[in-house]
């Protein structure tokens, strides 16, 4: 197994914004209007209300990092409801400098899908990241076998889609696999609450939720790593070990991961 890693999920809300554009809704009809009248309209058609992938306003991403330096937890957060797309470009410029392996649980079925089309609303640059090989140099034709967008390469490992098999009738929760596997799971909410959790204020609550989701996922990967060999069976012990002092460490001033290795088990 080789370094660097960088583990990401993300959470989102739905862009009003955007659907009053779209919409050409008027001024004077409230975002909570516009929003209803869409939910009444999908209900009638018998369709689902989760919005589609260019219409997810990304709020928060959070990342789990390791390197031959160590662990660390870090999230890029929308906190004044204006810089998606500050949020956004760090992501990708934290590819650039580091060109790590992408670690995500379906990342590539929602948050890479979103993260693409946010960035195109805002006018990012991700250089490394749609690097394919096609020009000159060691690195480029490195990429052309191994890039980030190819389904079947390893540089992004969708986990959850790679355990499938690539058949979504065999996806599994992630919320499921980690709990199965003696990982803490989800705590605080689901996906299905950011939004309200959001409109209540509870930005930091989103935030907190997001990278419990995260380092469940870098825990499954550590599996993973087992399951194939990348780990032997004192390797994965020494890094589930490192995980639980990196976090025993952030818990003075982050008290969801005091929460989170109380329910390790």
């Amino acid at each position: 197994m080789t370094w660097p890693v960088l583990v990401f999920d993300i959470e989102s809300i739905p862009d009003i914004e955007g659907l009053r554009l779209l919409r050409d809704v008027p001024a004077d009809v409230t975002d909570a209007q516009v929003h209803a009248q869409w939910l009444q309209e999908r209900k009638e058609q018998g369709q689902s209300d989760f919005m589609p992938h260019y219409l997810q306003r990304v709020l928060v991403i959070s990342c789990v990092f390791r390197n031959a330096e160590g662990l660390r937890v870090h999230s890029f957060v929308d906190r004044d409801n204006a810089s998606e797309g500050k949020v956004v470009q760090q992501f990708f410029n934290t590819l650039d400098r580091h060109t790590p392996q992408l670690v995500s649980w379906n990342g590539s079925g929602f948050d890479l899908p979103v993260l693409h089309y946010r960035g195109m609303r805002h006018g990012v640059c991700a250089d490394r990241y749609w690097c394919l090989g096609e020009g000159g140099g060691a690195d480029d034709r490195e990429f052309k076998y191994n890039n980030y967008i190819n389904r079947y390469h390893m540089r992004h490992l969708d986990l959850m889609d790679l355990l499938a098999m690539y058949q979504p009738r065999a996806n599994a929760p992630l919320d499921t696999m980690a709990k199965l596997c003696g990982f803490p799971g989800k705590l605080g909410m689901d996906g299905s609450q950011v939004f309200s959790a959001w409109q209540a204020g509870k930005l930091e609550e989103i935030r907190r939720y997001c990278e419990t989701d995260v380092m469940n996922t870098y825990l499954l990967y550590c599996r993973f790593q087992k399951m194939r060999c990348g780990f032997n069976d004192k390797e994965y012990d020494q890094e589930v070990a490192l995980v639980k002092e990196t976090l025993t460490g952030l818990t003075i001033t982050e008290p969801h991961w005091a929460e989170y290795l109380a329910a390790w088990k």
